[in-house]
């Protein structure tokens, strides 16, 4: 028994470790720039490509040192230094042959030869690109630090990935399937994400675990550097948020089963592995915010239809919709220090809380009713432009509909949660730190947001005959 423990405790210590993460990096084309031997050696290849120079190395200089490590002083750990890139590989590959029909070509063949070699140094140095993180540190304000792409590919479908656990995808996300597919499905599916989301949060507050090191590990993205990184929450919605999906609308709705578990199995995929390309997450951070996800929904899943159930009929719904959003976001703040997860975690509770309460209005009005039981299984209208339009038209408005409205609020919120509780205003930055104005200003602009796409943007639809 001691022995299998001591094997999974090793298991775990390899899979968090930073150096594993930073080699998967390298594999898919990830460069830091980091201060050493091999940035200035990458520093003068440039400088010498922009003066019209080529570069050619003998095999023994390009292949030198690649695979070699370096022991670590005190924690007998090992760094992995300059591992080998299959894309770099090829390329390098490529240089030597060309450079060995330099050498072998003689009279004009020479010339032939440093031609082409002169042209796959080009290519080499034409397929990178430096580039910065997208958003700088949503805490500090930090920028982060550049760093070379070879594959531009996976860098635009990881960052599409890692887009599929933020704000933005969101706001899109929930109103796209409230306004133009089903209502029963996406109040249901919002009480998900709030779970997970709160759950999640609450967890990397309580283990604080930092993010993997930098170096090895490059930092692609920096916005949610300084939160803590155990379990992954991106993990966590993008596993709960597709399978809870998949679960709600199989049945209900009439479509391959394979098709639905195959958009299960590729959304979640998609973005754990942007998590750790994204240098965010540790591969056991990302196992475990895939396998708390699987046991929040083993736990919650079965009582969706109760809870909403609840909210749209119990006299007492609205006092407790507010009472338990409101008591959990004070709950969450109380856990650490401020940081960027108690906005994530104030931001899904307002916007739970805004939407619970909007789906007891529907439901009072007799709004938005819900299908009748003998309409099931639904079935997908034929598509046509007609619908595809009015689909887009719904979205696009009432996205900035939404939009708008955030604007106006965040204008509002802010100093009126300064002057409340008597904090200056006049770095925002610095005032939202403070616990009661980062919990107002949340709890009013995501409370409204999402009030607004479940009861008043489907109302402005129904004046604009867009229902």
């Amino acid at each position: 028994m001691a022995s299998h423990l001591q094997r999974f405790i090793r298991l775990c210590q390899y899979l968090q470790d930073p150096h594993l993460v930073a080699k998967f990096q390298q594999m898919c084309g990830v460069k830091g720039t980091f201060p050493g031997k091999a940035t200035e050696i990458a520093g003068q290849e440039e400088e010498k490509l922009q003066n019209g120079d080529c570069i050619l190395h003998s095999a023994d200089a390009e292949t030198g040192g690649l695979s070699k490590r370096k022991d670590m002083t005190g924690s007998g750990k090992t760094a992995l230094m300059n591992q080998v890139n299959p894309v770099r590989d090829a390329e390098e590959a490529a240089m030597r042959s060309a450079h060995w029909r330099l050498s072998a070509a003689p009279g004009s063949g020479k010339e032939e030869g440093k031609e082409a070699a002169c042209e796959l140094s080009e290519q080499k140095h034409e397929s990178r690109s430096t580039v910065k993180p997208l958003r700088k540190n949503s805490l500090t304000g930090d920028v982060g630090q550049e760093f070379i792409i070879e594959n531009k590919f996976l860098f635009y479908l990881f960052t599409f990935g890692t887009e599929l656990g933020n704000e933005m995808f969101f706001i899109i996300f929930f109103p796209f399937l409230f306004w133009n597919i089903d209502a029963y499905v996406s109040r249901r599916l919002i009480v998900v994400w709030v779970l997970i989301l709160y759950l999640g949060q609450c967890a990397k507050d309580l283990i604080r675990w930092t993010r993997p090191a930098s170096p090895p590990v490059v930092k692609v993205e920096v916005f949610y550097n300084t939160e803590y990184s155990m379990p992954s929450t991106h993990a966590m919605t993008g596993t709960a948020l597709p399978l809870s999906l998949f679960l709600l609308t199989y049945g209900r709705w009439e479509y391959p089963f394979i098709f639905g578990l195959s958009l299960v199995a590729c959304w979640s995929l998609l973005v754990c592995v942007s998590r750790i390309y994204m240098g965010m997450h540790s591969v056991l951070e990302v196992i475990t915010g895939f396998l708390y996800s699987l046991l929040i929904l083993a736990v919650f899943q079965p009582l969706l239809n109760a809870i909403d159930h609840f909210y749209l009929t119990h006299r007492y719904a609205p006092l407790v919709i507010v009472t338990s959003h409101v008591g959990l976001g004070l709950l969450a703040f109380s856990l650490d220090t401020w940081s960027t997860s108690r906005s994530d975690t104030a931001q899904a509770l307002g916007s739970g809380l805004g939407a619970a309460l909007a789906s007891r209005l529907n439901h009072l009005l007799g709004l938005m009713p819900d299908p009748a039981l003998s309409q099931l299984p639904l079935s997908a209208p034929p598509l046509n432009v007609a619908l595809l339009a009015k689909s887009f038209l719904r979205l696009v408005l009432g996205v900035l509909v939404l939009l708008a409205m955030k604007a106006v609020m965040k204008a509002v919120a802010i100093p009126l949660a300064c002057r409340i509780f008597g904090i200056p205003g006049d770095d925002v930055r610095t005032a939202r730190q403070h616990a009661p104005v980062e919990l107002t200003y949340r709890y009013m602009v995501c409370g409204t947001l999402g009030f607004s796409c479940v009861f008043l943007v489907p109302a402005f639809f129904s004046c604009l005959n867009l229902s």
